[in-house]
């Protein structure tokens, strides 16, 4: 299982990139792998406040439909188009094209309660 050193992760499998006060958030390769192909993705319009915790969309799979939680809080800021046309993108590239959603952070202490992804590969 491919588990990138230079995220963070959640114990319900999503991870985040920061850069600056942008978070890039995703499924990871275990959560993309235990659902199986990707169909269908409802994902949040820019500007919708999220709060850690908080669901802000659905991964829909040949085998089932999953909520999608936010590590942190934030204002979304952009949703990745590209899985409208291209879902299975979250299977092939769940670290880089197949990302979610963008949020410009709004308390940087969220980020203290995320995993290291030595502490994520234990629970995956």
């Amino acid at each position: 299982m491919n588990v990138p050193s230079d995220l963070k992760y959640t114990k319900s499998h999503e991870w985040v990139r920061v850069e600056g006060d942008v978070a890039t958030i995703g499924i990871t390769d275990h959560a993309q792998s235990e659902l199986g192909d990707i169909v269908f993705l409802d994902l949040p319009s820019p500007d919708k406040n999220l709060a850690p915790g908080e669901s802000f969309g659905s991964v829909e799979s040949v085998k089932t439909v999953s909520d999608v939680f936010s590590p942190i809080s934030g204002t979304v800021i952009e949703k990745n188009t590209e899985l409208d046309s291209s879902s299975e993108l979250v299977n092939s590239d769940p670290y880089g094209a197949g990302w979610l959603i963008k949020i410009r952070i709004t308390n940087p202490a969220d980020l203290e309660n995320l995993m290291d992804p030595a502490s994520y590969s234990e629970i995956s």
